[in-house]
């Protein structure tokens, strides 16, 4: 596979390029705000599209970036996945349309055990529905958005099962406990690749779900698969758990 890499001098773009080279993926191109050496600039993404021709686009950066390249790889007509988040809903949005030109695949997270979590979590919470919820999400100190993507998937999912839930983020003073509210808790700390946990307590008893991620080469290896999947998809807006689903 032939893989373009925007973000390439961040914690995940050189993660991915690293384990693109291992599993002999050719780098089309590596798009960088900072580009130095044989790194290409992330203002020439556009163009890097065309010239360099690569079968899919891997996208770790920032929202107004990530939708900038999404813009441009629809308009070249090359597949991209973007692990970006803390999207807004215009720019998610934006990366929905795009879905009608060009396959586009967005994930918050691109662990196959993080995926086995949301369905552990869904049952868990279907099976315990009066049980009090608490998610709880750490990441090294450099994490932009919080609560983390994966932390407000892990939302979604529980409030798809048992209502909407209002949702309590931290506490300080006089906070007792609410029924029916969800407590979300972001901790950002040192070099943390990323942990995340869902606690469902009630009836004198606690259940506590838990993934840690030992290394960024997880996210890397699955957004690479996420990649050669979306090569071969007709243009759609899609999900890793579609991806996952297949390996």
């Amino acid at each position: 596979m032939r893989v373009g890499v925007t973000g390439a001098t961040g914690r995940m773009g050189r993660t991915v390029r690293e384990v693109a080279a291992e599993r002999g993926d050719e780098v089309a191109f590596t798009a960088s705000r900072d580009p130095a050496g044989d790194l290409d600039a992330a203002d020439d993404v556009a163009e890097l599209l065309v010239s360099r021709n690569p079968d899919a686009v891997v996208d770790f950066t920032v929202p107004d970036a990530s939708v900038a390249h999404v813009s441009a790889a629809a308009d070249a007509g090359v597949p991209i996945v973007v692990g970006t988040t803390g999207f807004d809903e215009d720019q998610r949005a934006a990366l929905r349309d795009a879905g009608e030109d060009i396959p586009v695949l967005h994930g918050a997270n691109f662990s196959r055990g993080v995926q086995a979590l949301l369905d552990a979590v869904e049952a868990a919470v279907s099976a315990l529905p009066e049980y009090d919820v608490e998610v709880t999400e750490t990441h090294h100190s450099g994490k932009r958005d919080a609560p983390s993507g994966t932390a407000n998937v892990l939302l979604e999912r529980i409030d798809q099962t048992r209502g909407k839930s209002e949702r309590v983020h931290g506490r300080v003073g006089d906070q007792p406990r609410e029924d029916g509210e969800i407590g979300v808790h972001a901790r950002r700390a040192g070099d943390v690749t990323g942990e995340h946990e869902a606690l469902l307590a009630g009836n004198e008893e606690s259940l506590e779900l838990t993934h840690r991620a030992g290394s960024r080469r997880v996210f890397a290896a699955g957004a690479l698969d996420a990649a050669a999947w979306l090569a071969d998809q007709p243009a759609g807006f899609y999900r890793f758990e579609e991806v996952a689903a297949d390996l």
